[in-house]
């Protein structure tokens, strides 16, 4: 069973229903980070309300990692030496650990499409 990074993207569209990622979830292990829950949180909270948030930030704040300062240096390395494909903060953090955690980066961000270590799924 392999082990991936979920980014809000991914995690938005499983919710979703989007079936391109029921394997992801429901047959391999995630892995996100705080800033991915709060995205995540903020998205749930606006158009589903805070009882549905707050259940869908349990279900994955077990599988939260974190990380250090070399993380958020790396991840702005890799931010601005892709600064024309309109990455986000969260988003290069994330890519940046999953790097460190040895997984691909599972999102459908099409600033993403065809870098390596990504796992794109629309």
């Amino acid at each position: 069973m392999a082990t991936y990074f979920a980014d809000t993207y991914a995690m938005v569209e499983y919710f979703k229903g989007n079936s391109g990622y029921t394997k992801y979830f429901e047959k391999h292990s995630i892995i996100t980070s705080r800033l991915n829950l709060m995205e995540l949180y903020y998205w749930t909270l606006k158009d589903e309300g805070e009882e549905l948030a707050e259940k869908y930030f349990q279900s994955f704040l077990s599988d939260a990692v974190g990380f250090d300062d070399s993380t958020i240096k790396n991840a702005m390395k890799f931010r601005l030496a892709n600064r024309g494909k309109s990455l986000s903060y969260v988003d290069s953090i994330g890519y940046q650990a999953a790097l460190e955690n040895n997984v691909k980066f599972l999102t459908g961000d099409r600033a993403f499409a065809g870098m390596p270590n990504v796992e794109h799924v629309k």
